[in-house]
């Protein structure tokens, strides 16, 4: 056995592998596609056929006055199946255009109104 085989070979900080973060792949992820938009938000109407429309609701201080002050969206979802209805809180996600106005579809239930 030479002496080279049981030494540490120390390397100098610059070569160092550096670890990444969530930003460093600027917003890809591991597949190496963009990572896809989720948000968390209420049903608030099931009429239509595999659709339903589902209110976001995002909080923020006012820019000047630093209040705190929300803000809703109504996004138009994909549900395969009919499964959810109003009232229930739901996962979404970002997704290919699926029709003139949807562009997301359900991820999942988070909590089912009684």
């Amino acid at each position: 056995m030479s002496d080279n085989e049981n030494e540490q070979v120390e390397t100098p900080e610059a070569e160092a592998p550096v670890a990444m973060t969530e930003t460093d792949d600027g917003g890809k992820g591991a597949s190496g596609r963009n990572t896809r938009k989720v948000r968390v938000g209420v049903v608030v109407s099931d009429k239509q056929d595999k659709t339903v429309v589902v209110k976001v609701e995002r909080r923020f201080p006012h820019p000047l006055y630093g209040k705190g002050m929300a803000r809703t969206k109504k996004y138009h979802v994909h549900d395969e199946n009919n499964e959810y209805k109003v009232g229930d809180t739901v996962r979404i996600t970002e997704t290919r255009p699926l029709s003139k106005t949807k562009r997301w579809r359900v991820l999942g239930l988070l909590d089912r109104q009684a």
